[in-house]
Protein backbone atom coordinates (compact mmCIF):
# COMPACT_ATOMS: atom_id res chain seq x y z
CA UNK A 1 0.00 0.00 0.00
CA UNK A 2 1.13 3.78 -0.86
CA UNK A 3 0.23 5.06 2.71
CA UNK A 4 0.36 9.04 3.44
CA UNK A 5 0.42 10.40 7.55
CA UNK A 6 -1.04 13.32 7.85
CA UNK A 7 0.31 14.78 10.85
CA UNK A 8 1.18 19.10 11.67
CA UNK A 9 4.36 18.59 13.62
CA UNK A 10 6.02 14.87 12.33
CA UNK A 11 9.69 15.67 13.31
CA UNK A 12 9.54 15.65 17.32
CA UNK A 13 10.66 13.53 19.85
CA UNK A 14 8.53 15.25 22.69
CA UNK A 15 5.33 14.47 21.85
CA UNK A 16 3.54 10.99 21.62
CA UNK A 17 1.00 11.17 18.62
CA UNK A 18 4.45 12.42 16.63
CA UNK A 19 6.56 9.29 17.99
CA UNK A 20 3.98 7.18 17.45
CA UNK A 21 3.52 7.69 13.37
CA UNK A 22 7.35 7.84 13.66
CA UNK A 23 7.02 4.24 14.42
CA UNK A 24 4.07 3.22 13.11
CA UNK A 25 6.06 4.50 9.50
CA UNK A 26 9.48 3.18 10.55
CA UNK A 27 7.45 -0.40 10.90
CA UNK A 28 5.03 -0.46 7.77
CA UNK A 29 8.13 0.25 5.89
CA UNK A 30 9.28 -2.71 6.53
CA UNK A 31 6.91 -4.76 5.72
CA UNK A 32 7.18 -3.35 2.37
CA UNK A 33 5.00 -0.72 2.32
CA UNK A 34 5.34 3.21 0.76
CA UNK A 35 5.22 5.72 3.80
CA UNK A 36 5.01 9.12 3.34
CA UNK A 37 3.96 12.22 5.12
CA UNK A 38 2.25 15.63 4.96
CA UNK A 39 3.37 17.59 7.77
CA UNK A 40 3.72 21.38 8.54
CA UNK A 41 7.71 20.78 9.50
CA UNK A 42 10.37 19.41 7.79
CA UNK A 43 13.97 16.78 9.24
CA UNK A 44 16.10 18.43 11.42
CA UNK A 45 18.67 16.30 10.78
CA UNK A 46 20.02 13.52 8.51
CA UNK A 47 18.46 10.46 10.76
CA UNK A 48 15.02 12.04 10.26
CA UNK A 49 15.12 11.68 6.91
CA UNK A 50 15.13 8.15 7.14
CA UNK A 51 11.97 7.83 8.72
CA UNK A 52 9.57 8.05 5.70
CA UNK A 53 9.81 7.67 2.03
CA UNK A 54 9.24 10.96 1.79
CA UNK A 55 7.50 14.11 2.80
CA UNK A 56 5.32 16.89 1.39
CA UNK A 57 5.48 19.95 3.34
CA UNK A 58 2.99 22.48 4.27
CA UNK A 59 4.96 25.20 5.62
CA UNK A 60 3.94 25.88 9.57
CA UNK A 61 0.54 27.84 10.18
CA UNK A 62 1.57 30.82 12.36
CA UNK A 63 -1.22 30.71 15.27
CA UNK A 64 -2.09 34.30 16.04
CA UNK A 65 -1.60 34.99 19.60
CA UNK A 66 -0.67 31.69 20.61
CA UNK A 67 2.52 30.76 18.64
CA UNK A 68 4.17 31.07 21.80
CA UNK A 69 2.30 28.19 23.55
CA UNK A 70 2.91 26.14 20.43
CA UNK A 71 6.69 26.49 20.82
CA UNK A 72 7.17 26.21 24.53
CA UNK A 73 5.31 22.47 23.40
CA UNK A 74 7.29 21.78 20.72
CA UNK A 75 4.29 21.55 18.35
CA UNK A 76 3.77 23.20 15.06
CA UNK A 77 -0.15 23.51 13.06
CA UNK A 78 1.03 22.64 9.11
CA UNK A 79 -0.45 25.22 6.29
CA UNK A 80 -3.47 24.43 4.42
CA UNK A 81 -1.76 24.20 1.39
CA UNK A 82 -4.01 22.85 -1.48
CA UNK A 83 -1.67 22.36 -3.96
CA UNK A 84 0.55 20.47 -1.83
CA UNK A 85 -2.05 18.33 -0.21
CA UNK A 86 -3.52 17.44 -4.15
CA UNK A 87 0.22 16.05 -5.11
CA UNK A 88 0.05 14.09 -1.59
CA UNK A 89 -3.29 12.47 -1.79
CA UNK A 90 -3.19 11.60 -5.20
CA UNK A 91 0.09 9.98 -4.72
CA UNK A 92 -1.43 7.43 -1.98
CA UNK A 93 -3.89 4.81 -2.01
CA UNK A 94 -5.18 5.59 1.31
CA UNK A 95 -4.55 8.57 4.21
CA UNK A 96 -4.30 8.37 7.49
CA UNK A 97 -5.18 11.60 9.70
CA UNK A 98 -3.31 12.20 13.02
CA UNK A 99 -4.20 15.39 13.84
CA UNK A 100 -7.41 17.01 13.41
CA UNK A 101 -6.53 20.80 12.83
CA UNK A 102 -7.34 22.84 9.96
CA UNK A 103 -4.64 20.87 7.10
CA UNK A 104 -5.94 17.29 7.95
CA UNK A 105 -9.46 19.02 7.18
CA UNK A 106 -8.25 20.40 4.34
CA UNK A 107 -7.08 16.79 3.50
CA UNK A 108 -10.39 15.20 4.38
CA UNK A 109 -12.34 17.30 2.17
CA UNK A 110 -10.21 16.60 -1.22
CA UNK A 111 -10.21 12.68 -0.15
CA UNK A 112 -13.99 13.27 -0.33
CA UNK A 113 -14.31 15.30 -3.47
CA UNK A 114 -12.00 12.61 -5.48
CA UNK A 115 -13.22 9.29 -3.26
CA UNK A 116 -9.79 8.56 -1.73
CA UNK A 117 -9.90 6.22 1.37
CA UNK A 118 -9.43 7.83 4.48
CA UNK A 119 -8.83 6.88 8.67
CA UNK A 120 -7.89 8.79 11.35
CA UNK A 121 -6.63 8.44 14.60
CA UNK A 122 -7.52 10.08 18.03
CA UNK A 123 -4.55 10.87 19.97
CA UNK A 124 -5.05 14.77 21.56
CA UNK A 125 -7.41 14.40 24.02
CA UNK A 126 -8.96 18.28 24.45
CA UNK A 127 -7.62 18.42 27.80
CA UNK A 128 -4.45 18.70 26.76
CA UNK A 129 -4.97 21.76 24.80
CA UNK A 130 -7.40 23.80 27.70
CA UNK A 131 -4.71 22.37 30.42
CA UNK A 132 -2.05 24.57 28.22
CA UNK A 133 -3.96 27.65 29.53
CA UNK A 134 -5.15 26.15 33.15
CA UNK A 135 -8.63 25.54 32.22
CA UNK A 136 -8.09 21.87 31.73
CA UNK A 137 -11.08 20.53 34.21
CA UNK A 138 -13.65 23.38 33.00
CA UNK A 139 -15.86 20.89 31.64
CA UNK A 140 -18.18 22.74 28.90
CA UNK A 141 -15.04 23.60 27.32
CA UNK A 142 -13.54 20.59 27.12
CA UNK A 143 -16.99 19.53 25.75
CA UNK A 144 -17.19 22.13 22.69
CA UNK A 145 -13.72 21.09 21.68
CA UNK A 146 -14.92 17.61 22.01
CA UNK A 147 -18.10 18.61 19.61
CA UNK A 148 -15.82 20.40 17.00
CA UNK A 149 -13.47 17.57 16.75
CA UNK A 150 -16.43 15.35 16.05
CA UNK A 151 -17.62 17.45 13.14
CA UNK A 152 -15.03 18.95 11.25
CA UNK A 153 -12.77 15.43 11.17
CA UNK A 154 -13.87 12.72 13.10
CA UNK A 155 -17.47 12.18 11.64
CA UNK A 156 -16.35 12.62 8.56
CA UNK A 157 -14.32 9.32 8.34
CA UNK A 158 -15.75 5.70 8.74
CA UNK A 159 -12.52 4.55 11.27
CA UNK A 160 -11.08 5.83 13.71
CA UNK A 161 -7.67 4.25 15.36
CA UNK A 162 -8.18 4.75 19.58
CA UNK A 163 -4.83 3.91 21.47
CA UNK A 164 -7.45 2.60 24.54
CA UNK A 165 -10.74 1.15 25.03
CA UNK A 166 -11.10 4.16 27.39
CA UNK A 167 -10.84 6.61 24.76
CA UNK A 168 -12.68 4.67 22.20
CA UNK A 169 -15.57 4.95 25.01
CA UNK A 170 -15.23 8.72 25.91
CA UNK A 171 -15.62 9.41 21.80
CA UNK A 172 -18.98 7.40 21.62
CA UNK A 173 -20.05 9.07 24.91
CA UNK A 174 -19.45 12.34 22.56
CA UNK A 175 -21.89 11.18 19.84
CA UNK A 176 -18.61 10.13 17.97
CA UNK A 177 -20.16 7.58 15.21
CA UNK A 178 -17.10 6.13 13.58
CA UNK A 179 -16.10 2.86 13.78
CA UNK A 180 -13.85 2.24 16.77
CA UNK A 181 -10.15 0.39 16.21
CA UNK A 182 -8.81 0.23 20.04
CA UNK A 183 -5.16 -0.36 18.53
CA UNK A 184 -2.18 0.52 21.21
CA UNK A 185 0.30 2.70 19.85
CA UNK A 186 2.80 0.20 20.09
CA UNK A 187 6.31 -0.35 22.22
CA UNK A 188 9.71 -1.14 20.36
CA UNK A 189 10.85 -5.03 21.41
CA UNK A 190 14.26 -3.30 22.75
CA UNK A 191 12.27 -2.75 26.07
CA UNK A 192 10.97 -5.73 26.25
CA UNK A 193 14.36 -7.48 25.43
CA UNK A 194 15.82 -5.00 28.38
CA UNK A 195 13.60 -6.28 30.66
CA UNK A 196 14.07 -10.21 29.88
CA UNK A 197 18.10 -9.12 30.31
CA UNK A 198 17.72 -7.46 33.76
CA UNK A 199 19.46 -8.85 36.78
CA UNK A 200 16.15 -8.98 39.75
CA UNK A 201 17.17 -9.60 42.92
CA UNK A 202 15.95 -8.86 46.32
CA UNK A 203 17.66 -6.06 48.15
CA UNK A 204 17.23 -4.47 51.82
CA UNK A 205 16.77 -1.05 51.23
CA UNK A 206 19.26 0.02 54.04
CA UNK A 207 21.91 -1.08 51.74
CA UNK A 208 21.07 1.02 49.58
CA UNK A 209 21.67 4.65 49.89
CA UNK A 210 19.89 6.41 46.48
CA UNK A 211 17.30 5.27 44.72
CA UNK A 212 16.13 6.07 41.37
CA UNK A 213 12.57 7.62 40.77
CA UNK A 214 11.36 8.15 37.61
CA UNK A 215 9.14 9.88 35.38
CA UNK A 216 8.67 10.10 31.45
CA UNK A 217 6.76 12.69 30.08
CA UNK A 218 6.92 16.03 28.18
CA UNK A 219 7.59 18.62 31.38
CA UNK A 220 3.96 20.31 30.69
CA UNK A 221 0.73 21.08 33.51
CA UNK A 222 -1.29 17.55 32.53
CA UNK A 223 1.27 15.68 33.23
CA UNK A 224 1.89 16.62 36.84
CA UNK A 225 5.28 16.48 37.84
CA UNK A 226 4.55 18.66 40.31
CA UNK A 227 2.41 16.23 42.38
CA UNK A 228 5.78 13.43 42.33
CA UNK A 229 7.98 16.61 43.46
CA UNK A 230 5.98 17.46 46.42
CA UNK A 231 5.24 13.52 47.31
CA UNK A 232 9.01 13.96 48.76
CA UNK A 233 7.71 16.71 51.97
CA UNK A 234 5.57 13.47 52.84
CA UNK A 235 7.94 9.91 52.20
CA UNK A 236 10.18 9.22 54.77
CA UNK A 237 12.93 8.06 52.11
CA UNK A 238 13.04 12.09 50.60
CA UNK A 239 16.56 12.70 52.05
CA UNK A 240 17.48 9.53 49.84
CA UNK A 241 15.62 9.77 46.80
CA UNK A 242 16.65 11.27 43.45
CA UNK A 243 14.13 12.24 40.96
CA UNK A 244 14.65 12.09 37.08
CA UNK A 245 12.59 13.59 35.01
CA UNK A 246 12.18 12.15 30.93
CA UNK A 247 11.72 14.94 29.18
CA UNK A 248 11.33 19.20 28.27
CA UNK A 249 8.46 21.12 28.24
CA UNK A 250 7.05 24.74 29.68
CA UNK A 251 7.12 24.01 32.89
CA UNK A 252 10.95 23.03 33.58
CA UNK A 253 11.85 26.59 34.96
CA UNK A 254 8.74 26.15 37.54
CA UNK A 255 9.91 22.43 38.59
CA UNK A 256 13.19 23.63 39.06
CA UNK A 257 11.81 26.51 41.50
CA UNK A 258 9.36 24.00 43.13
CA UNK A 259 12.10 21.48 44.04
CA UNK A 260 14.58 24.08 46.76
CA UNK A 261 13.42 22.39 48.62
CA UNK A 262 15.02 18.81 48.68
CA UNK A 263 17.87 16.72 49.58
CA UNK A 264 18.80 15.90 45.71
CA UNK A 265 17.81 18.38 42.71
CA UNK A 266 15.98 16.69 40.54
CA UNK A 267 17.82 15.60 36.90
CA UNK A 268 16.51 16.60 33.97
CA UNK A 269 17.10 14.54 30.52
CA UNK A 270 16.05 14.33 27.15
CA UNK A 271 17.26 10.90 25.80
CA UNK A 272 17.22 9.10 22.24
CA UNK A 273 15.46 5.27 23.36
CA UNK A 274 18.88 3.70 24.00
CA UNK A 275 19.94 5.88 26.46
CA UNK A 276 16.08 6.17 28.24
CA UNK A 277 16.37 2.72 28.44
CA UNK A 278 19.58 2.56 30.13
CA UNK A 279 18.43 5.04 32.43
CA UNK A 280 14.97 2.93 33.00
CA UNK A 281 17.35 -0.25 33.93
CA UNK A 282 19.01 2.23 36.69
CA UNK A 283 15.64 3.16 38.17
CA UNK A 284 14.05 1.64 41.28
CA UNK A 285 10.41 3.08 40.91
CA UNK A 286 8.06 4.89 38.45
CA UNK A 287 5.79 7.09 38.86
CA UNK A 288 3.08 8.08 36.12
CA UNK A 289 1.18 11.02 37.74
CA UNK A 290 -0.38 12.57 34.40
CA UNK A 291 -4.03 13.71 35.08
CA UNK A 292 -5.02 13.01 30.81
CA UNK A 293 -3.90 10.43 28.59
CA UNK A 294 -4.71 8.76 25.91
CA UNK A 295 -2.72 5.78 26.86
CA UNK A 296 0.95 6.65 27.99
CA UNK A 297 3.13 4.57 25.88
CA UNK A 298 5.93 5.93 28.20
CA UNK A 299 4.37 4.06 31.25
CA UNK A 300 4.23 0.26 29.30
CA UNK A 301 8.43 1.11 28.40
CA UNK A 302 8.76 1.87 31.35
CA UNK A 303 6.94 -1.43 32.98
CA UNK A 304 8.33 -3.50 30.20
CA UNK A 305 11.84 -2.92 31.01
CA UNK A 306 11.19 -4.40 35.03
CA UNK A 307 9.52 -1.48 36.67
CA UNK A 308 6.85 -1.23 39.13
CA UNK A 309 4.53 1.85 37.87
CA UNK A 310 2.71 4.12 40.32
CA UNK A 311 -0.01 5.03 38.34
CA UNK A 312 -2.36 8.60 38.77
CA UNK A 313 -6.04 7.54 38.91
CA UNK A 314 -7.26 9.97 36.88
CA UNK A 315 -11.49 9.60 35.68
CA UNK A 316 -9.59 11.77 31.78
CA UNK A 317 -6.46 9.11 31.88
CA UNK A 318 -6.29 5.32 30.29
CA UNK A 319 -2.86 4.90 32.32
CA UNK A 320 -4.86 3.38 35.03
CA UNK A 321 -5.42 -0.19 33.11
CA UNK A 322 -2.28 -0.84 33.51
CA UNK A 323 -2.14 -1.32 37.20
CA UNK A 324 -2.07 -4.63 38.55
CA UNK A 325 -2.58 -4.16 42.21
CA UNK A 326 -4.25 -1.37 43.68
CA UNK A 327 -0.97 -0.30 45.17
CA UNK A 328 0.19 0.88 41.70
CA UNK A 329 -2.71 3.11 42.03
CA UNK A 330 -2.58 6.66 43.98
CA UNK A 331 -5.30 9.60 44.08
CA UNK A 332 -4.85 11.53 41.12
CA UNK A 333 -3.38 14.98 42.35
CA UNK A 334 -3.09 13.85 46.08
CA UNK A 335 0.90 13.89 46.94
CA UNK A 336 0.42 12.55 49.93
CA UNK A 337 -1.07 9.44 49.20
CA UNK A 338 1.42 9.25 46.08
CA UNK A 339 4.13 9.16 49.22
CA UNK A 340 2.60 6.53 50.73
CA UNK A 341 2.73 4.46 47.72
CA UNK A 342 6.81 5.31 47.56
CA UNK A 343 7.17 4.04 50.71
CA UNK A 344 4.91 0.69 50.64
CA UNK A 345 7.16 0.21 47.51
CA UNK A 346 10.38 1.11 49.12
CA UNK A 347 9.38 -1.04 52.45
CA UNK A 348 8.94 -3.98 50.44
CA UNK A 349 11.56 -4.95 48.05
CA UNK A 350 10.88 -8.64 47.52
CA UNK A 351 6.94 -7.47 46.74
CA UNK A 352 8.73 -4.92 44.13
CA UNK A 353 10.43 -7.88 42.66
CA UNK A 354 7.58 -10.14 42.04
CA UNK A 355 5.32 -7.65 40.51
CA UNK A 356 8.50 -5.93 38.32
CA UNK A 357 7.91 -9.78 36.80
CA UNK A 358 4.55 -9.47 36.29
CA UNK A 359 4.71 -6.32 34.72
CA UNK A 360 7.17 -7.39 31.88
CA UNK A 361 4.70 -10.27 31.09
CA UNK A 362 1.76 -7.88 30.81
CA UNK A 363 3.93 -5.41 28.62
CA UNK A 364 4.42 -8.18 26.13
CA UNK A 365 1.07 -7.97 24.54
CA UNK A 366 1.09 -3.97 23.62
CA UNK A 367 4.18 -4.72 21.08
CA UNK A 368 4.53 -2.51 17.77
CA UNK A 369 4.64 -5.52 15.43
CA UNK A 370 0.91 -6.25 17.16
CA UNK A 371 0.01 -3.00 17.15
CA UNK A 372 0.81 -2.56 13.16
CA UNK A 373 -0.78 -5.85 12.04
CA UNK A 374 -4.25 -4.84 13.55
CA UNK A 375 -3.62 -1.07 12.36
CA UNK A 376 -3.17 -2.67 8.78
CA UNK A 377 -6.31 -4.43 9.15
CA UNK A 378 -7.96 -1.03 9.58
CA UNK A 379 -6.80 0.23 6.70
CA UNK A 380 -7.35 -2.24 4.45
CA UNK A 381 -11.01 -2.34 5.48
CA UNK A 382 -11.73 1.08 4.47
CA UNK A 383 -10.07 0.55 1.36
CA UNK A 384 -12.07 -2.31 0.62
CA UNK A 385 -14.98 0.15 0.48
CA UNK A 386 -15.46 2.36 -2.56
CA UNK A 387 -17.53 5.51 -1.26
CA UNK A 388 -16.06 7.98 1.72
CA UNK A 389 -18.78 9.14 3.82
CA UNK A 390 -19.75 12.11 3.13
CA UNK A 391 -19.08 14.90 6.01
CA UNK A 392 -22.32 15.82 8.54
CA UNK A 393 -23.28 19.35 7.61
CA UNK A 394 -26.55 19.53 9.88
CA UNK A 395 -25.46 21.47 13.42
CA UNK A 396 -28.32 21.60 15.82
CA UNK A 397 -28.37 22.56 19.46
CA UNK A 398 -25.21 25.50 19.14
CA UNK A 399 -25.09 28.76 20.63
CA UNK A 400 -24.49 31.66 18.38
CA UNK A 401 -20.74 31.85 19.78
CA UNK A 402 -20.14 28.01 19.03
CA UNK A 403 -21.71 28.15 15.36
CA UNK A 404 -19.49 31.45 14.63
CA UNK A 405 -16.35 29.74 16.02
CA UNK A 406 -17.20 26.61 14.14
CA UNK A 407 -17.63 28.32 10.81
CA UNK A 408 -14.27 30.52 10.95
CA UNK A 409 -12.71 27.14 11.94
CA UNK A 410 -13.97 25.52 8.86
CA UNK A 411 -13.11 28.53 6.58
CA UNK A 412 -9.69 28.21 8.09
CA UNK A 413 -9.50 24.67 7.29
Amino acid sequence: MKILFVIDTFYTSNNGTSISAQRYATELRKRGHEVRVLCGDKPKNEQDSYLTDGDYCTGIFHFPIFQFMCEKHDFFYGNANRKIIRQACNWADIVHIYTPFFMSNAVISYCEKIGKPVTAAFHIQPENITSSFGVGKVKWINKMIYKIFRRVTYNRVRHVHTPSLFIAKELVKNGYTAQMHVISNGIHNEFIEAGEKKNRFPITYSEKPIYNIMMIGRLSREKRQDVIINALKYSKYADRIQLIFAGKGPEYKRYVRLSKFLTHAPIFIYKQRPELIQELLKTDLYIHASDMEAEAISCIEAFATGLVPVIANSDNSATPQFALTQHSLFKAGDPQDLARLIDYWLDHPNERLRMEQQYHEAAKKYTLSNSVTLFEQMLQAEINNEVVSPFITHITALSAFKRRALRFYKRIA
